[in-house]
């Protein structure tokens, strides 16, 4: 039960340090962290270890950072096993450094009953080889019109309550879930769009889907969405996280909210991170996203809101979808991507460019949505679970979609140069994957 990272590139988000060094680990937590030069021998003997007791993994200097904390992953269960279960995300999620997944309630049917959300439960308890948290529908059915038993939902386990892309359309009853959900302490994730405005878009509005004859959406929809969700915030005092902002017209009232002492953090999601919207050029239906991609100078924004930590947590946004559902049209075409697996080394490509250092993305990807959700995990720190990922931050390679663990393989990546790997993931000190 004991185990010693030696010769690591530690990635220290709590303290954004970056230093080799040493980590301990006994009975499933982080019993020290020594980044001072101090040699194996005397880090054992100081915690009455022989070595004869102990486990070593040599990590050649690659990185060892905690596991990624994922909010928002779709796993299909139930409803639409075929697209994904499970057991094949938590392999992807393994073979990603994420160990932890948060999953999404919007299923078939929805996570909007406590027997529903037992029956995941057991599910992810049985199959999944990382951490599962599971999300509940905020109304029933996602269908904006009766809210959920949130406080009965709370006490079978879920962490938040969010109807994903299906925004409350109705005022009243947004304002009435997001009061009682601040008496019972719940989360609130949303998804800030204007539906009006948003329904039926398959791309942002500009030249590229005048030229290619799309149906759009302004920017302007999340900023509309956002502040009105702003306002009810203000409203009810409850505790929001917005799933994803993509756009720099929205930053401002996102900065105002935060500045005004509201409960709020945002995420954006890997896709919005490294794409744009001339990505989606030939009709390229694995592109397809929801919001859709935006422009380069959004993209750029969102980055630099990402380092300064305005936006606070950067997701998979992991949505499966089938080739039936892809080899469509592209306005016919299902919207989302797999991600799991391909988080890492995308995100990545913002450290090989200069944009993010590497503390500043575990940051957004562990310990962030760590602390977002209660979790003690998330850091290198003395106590915290031995949740971990090594991975190697230059070793080039291809990506090939049929190689990916998910059952659904429409990933935007496929075909593209990509740069960083994972050696091996780590769960409460258990390796849970490693490179073969």
């Amino acid at each position: 039960m004991s185990t010693l990272f030696i010769n690591a590139r530690l990635i220290d988000p709590e303290h954004g340090s970056d230093t080799p060094g040493m980590v301990l680990v006994l009975n499933g937590r982080i019993a020290a962290v020594e980044k001072n030069g101090t040699d194996a021998a005397s880090l054992l003997s100081a915690h009455n270890i022989s070595q004869g007791d102990v486990t070593q993994v040599n990590c050649g200097g690659k990185c060892l950072a905690p596991g990624i904390v994922d909010i928002g992953v779709k796993v299909c269960e139930p409803g639409e096993r075929h697209k994904e279960s499970y057991k094949s995300a938590g392999l992807a999620a393994a073979a990603g450094g994420v160990t932890t997944i948060v999953t999404r309630p919007d299923t078939a049917p929805a996570i909007d009953s406590p027997e529903t959300l037992e029956f995941v439960t057991r599910r992810a308890q049985a199959d999944t080889p990382v951490n599962v948290l599971p999300m509940a529908a905020l109304t029933k059915g996602r269908e904006g019109r009766e809210m959920t038993e949130i406080r009965f939902l709370m006490d079978a386990g879920a962490v938040a309550f969010s109807d994903c892309d299906h925004v409350v359309q109705n005022t009243k009853v947004f304002q009435r879930a997001l009061t009682y959900a601040r008496s019972c302490g719940a989360l609130v994730i949303a998804h800030p769009q204007e539906p009006g405005l948003s329904h039926g878009a398959a791309a942002t509005s500009g030249k590229l889907a005048a030229l290619y004859g799309l149906p759009s959406v302004s920017p302007m929809a999340e900023r509309m969405g956002l502040d009105r969700d702003i306002a009810l915030l203000e409203m009810t005092g409850a505790k929001y996280h917005a799933d994803q902002i993509t756009t720099a017209r929205a930053l401002p009232a996102l900065e105002r909210a935060k500045a005004n002492g509201l409960d709020v953090t945002a995420g954006t999601s890997i896709h919005h991170l490294t794409l744009n919207e001339l990505d989606v050029a030939g009709y390229r239906s694995f592109f397809k996203v929801k919001p859709p991609l935006r422009s380069e100078e959004d993209r750029l924004a969102v980055v630099e809101a990402v380092r300064t930590g305005l936006i606070d947590v950067i997701s998979s946004m992991h949505t499966p979808q089938d080739e039936e559902s892809k080899r469509l049209p592209f306005e016919e075409a299902a919207a989302g991507a797999v991600a799991l697996e391909t988080l890492l080394p995308a995100a990545l490509r913002l450290c090989h460019d200069g944009l993010l250092d590497m503390p500043a993305l575990f940051r957004a990807m562990a310990l962030n949505p760590a602390k977002r959700l209660g979790l003690d995990s998330g850091r290198l720190a003395k106590g915290a679970p031995a949740d971990l990922v090594l991975f190697d931050p230059d070793v080039p390679f291809v990506m090939d979609r049929f190689k990916l663990r998910s059952k659904s393989q429409n990933t935007p990546y496929d075909g593209q140069r990509m740069q960083g790997r994972v050696e091996a993931t780590y769960v409460a000190g258990e390796p849970v994957y490693r490179r073969t």
